[in-house]
């Protein structure tokens, strides 16, 4: 694997993905991704193409990085000030983190009061990553009801959070 050519090949598509995840530019999980990709290169097989595994990196990368700045923002969410102080983009204005926090909150409560087959398959799928495959595995049930419980919680979801979207 030529690792420039490969680096020139999925730039755009990797910047892309981490900033559809991130709603931002960010060149240190880029890096993160092609660190992970150098580093695990020979776990790499040729079952899929070359850029869906590049892919499916730079997606896990991107909400690793968001499962980590959630938990910061939420372990310290009694103090206000301090979760304002801990928040990683100082180039943000004060509303801007304010406005932020609150919009995470409505979503993690509103996560919250889905049914629990529902939050559960979020939260496999959408926040810790999982394919709908492993997911169906770990669940014991069939994939088409992996599919229809997260058709079903992000309808759900989308209609409490209308006003953010």
């Amino acid at each position: 694997m030529n690792f420039n050519e490969l680096i020139k090949l999925n730039k755009q598509n990797v910047k892309s993905i981490i900033r559809l995840i991130t709603k931002q530019d960010n060149e240190d999980l880029e890096q993160e991704v092609y660190l992970k990709i150098w580093k695990n290169q020979n776990k790499y097989t040729e079952q899929g193409s070359l850029k869906s595994w590049v892919n499916t990196v730079a997606k896990n990368v991107a909400k690793d990085y968001l499962k980590s700045a959630w938990f910061k923002n939420t372990k310290n969410s009694d103090n206000d000030e301090y979760t304002l102080d801990s928040i990683a983009d100082k180039k943000s204005l004060p509303d801007d983190n304010v406005i932020s926090i609150e919009r995470q909150q409505r979503i993690i409560s509103a996560i919250e009061e889905l049914k629990p087959k529902l939050k559960e398959t979020v939260m496999l799928c959408e926040i810790q990553g999982y394919t709908y495959e492993e997911v169906a595995k770990k669940l014991n049930c069939p994939i088409g009801t992996v599919k229809s419980r997260i058709f079903n919680a992000k309808k759900e979801l989308a209609e409490k959070l209308s006003d953010l979207l």
